[in-house]
């Protein structure tokens, strides 16, 4: 009797085969929640670490490959929400045929985008799985974590968890921690609204306790300002999508308000705000001089995109653009960089303008995903937008922590979104 076989009753039949257990499994409530447990603790982990990220996420995506119906998800292909991230990356794989650089540059340069690759596969799985809400309260719960540690460590810094160069961080960096902060205050602040409107006291109590321990938290202890750029352009999104016109005026009232109390009584806020026309001034590399790097950044970024302004220099390049433009400059002039500190930049000068389109056409059609007014696509659409605002400023979408904020944060709220219309495929 061969290993393929066992008896039943003296009868000889075919053992069950390892493609069909894997199909046996892949169907099961066990393999589902498994899956789902994963995404949940890359969630979680995402303040904390990018390597136990990195491996829930590949282990996420171990887990999911069999459970996924492939003729529908050739078919899901077809929708610009699913593709367009897609055929980016595609776009980064083929500019390493006309890049000039080395191929380990070239294949550092392709690294940023290839995240965007499992935006297809969250997007499909939470078509189907209900369990979207547990990532969301995952990361909300880890995020409140690391504030109240932002705070403890503010009075003790010995309690910090890492070597962090910031005061009152706890882990990681000030730009991460406020990305974080802002998104959860906004996410937030939709449940405050329907929980006041259904006179829900608890609730709305609660929810709004947070939204203000994050935002005096940024205010006060320590913020990215591209944090602060991104927060009033959230709140004219949420006014307009959820308040009446006399809510709106009284919203905007308190914010006035409120931001000259703070203006008032934050002397870290003033001294940052203050800082950017200090570091516009500043030509040299001695200090602090962020705000004049970012504009050197962007005048000889514009230089490079027009040099190739239709397919840009190729995947990897921009780290040797600005070499060769630095020979023999000093100061400001002089420093080399593979991040132009945005993120149409960064795209154009590798892919040029057919990127910078792709790029956009993408940013849109997520945007797109979240046309109701409901909690998952405001959670959603607060995601594309922070994204889309702060990568102005940064290239937020490349970067480790903000690409995956938006990857896991549109993956899953695009597919509960998309599950509205096909309620029947449920795990």
């Amino acid at each position: 009797m061969t290993s393929d076989t066992h008896a039943i009753g003296g009868a000889v039949e075919p053992a069950p085969r390892w493609r069909d257990r894997v199909r046996a499994w892949s169907g099961s409530v066990a393999c589902a929640r498994t899956t789902d447990a994963l995404i949940v603790l890359a969630a979680a982990s995402l303040p904390w670490s990018t390597t136990a990220l990195a491996v829930f996420m590949l282990l996420w995506l171990v887990a999911v490959i069999p459970t996924i119906d492939w003729e529908q998800f050739v078919l899901d292909l077809a929708q610009p929400a699913f593709a367009l991230p897609v055929a980016l990356v595609t776009l980064a794989v083929l500019g390493l045929a006309w890049s000039e650089t080395g191929w380990a540059e070239r294949l550092q340069g392709l690294k940023p985008l290839s995240k965007l690759l499992l935006l297809p596969f969250l997007l499909n799985h939470f078509q189907r799985s209900q369990r979207g809400p547990w990532v969301f309260a995952a990361f909300l719960m880890s995020c409140t974590l690391v504030m109240i540690l932002s705070w403890i460590v503010l009075s003790l810094p010995q309690l910090k968890l890492a070597h962090t160069a910031s005061d009152g961080v706890p882990v990681k960096n000030y730009l991460d921690q406020s990305q974080e902060f802002v998104l959860c205050a906004f996410a937030l602040m939709l449940p405050a609204l329907t929980a006041l409107r259904a006179r829900q006291w608890r609730i709305a109590a609660g929810a709004i306790a947070l939204i203000l321990l994050f935002v005096v938290n940024m205010l006060y202890v320590v913020s990215a300002r591209t944090a602060l750029v991104t927060m009033p352009v959230l709140l004219v999104v949420f006014a307009s999508l959820h308040l009446s016109r006399r809510a709106t005026r009284l919203l905007f009232a308190a914010f006035a308000l409120a931001s000259l109390l703070v203006w008032t009584t934050s002397p870290y806020l003033r001294q940052r705000i203050a800082d950017v026309g200090i570091e516009y001034r500043a030509h040299d590399m001695s200090g602090i001089a962020s705000t004049a790097q970012r504009l050197t950044y962007w005048r000889k970024s514009l230089k490079f995109i027009t040099e190739a302004p239709l397919l840009g220099h190729g995947t990897g390049s921009i780290r040797q653009m600005f070499t060769r433009d630095a020979a023999g400059k000093t100061g400001l002039d002089a420093e080399v960089i593979n991040n132009p500190h945005n993120q149409t930049f960064n795209v154009a000068i590798q892919w040029g303008l057919i990127g910078i389109l792709l790029l956009y056409a993408m940013w849109i059609s997520h945007v797109m995903l979240f046309a109701s007014r409901d909690l998952v696509s405001w959670i959603g659409l607060a995601v594309v937008v922070q994204n889309l605002t702060s990568s102005l400023l940064n290239s937020h979408l490349s970067d480790f922590h903000e690409g995956w904020m938006y990857v896991i944060g549109v993956g899953v709220a695009g597919g509960m979104a998309l599950r509205t219309y096909r309620p029947e495929k449920i795990l």
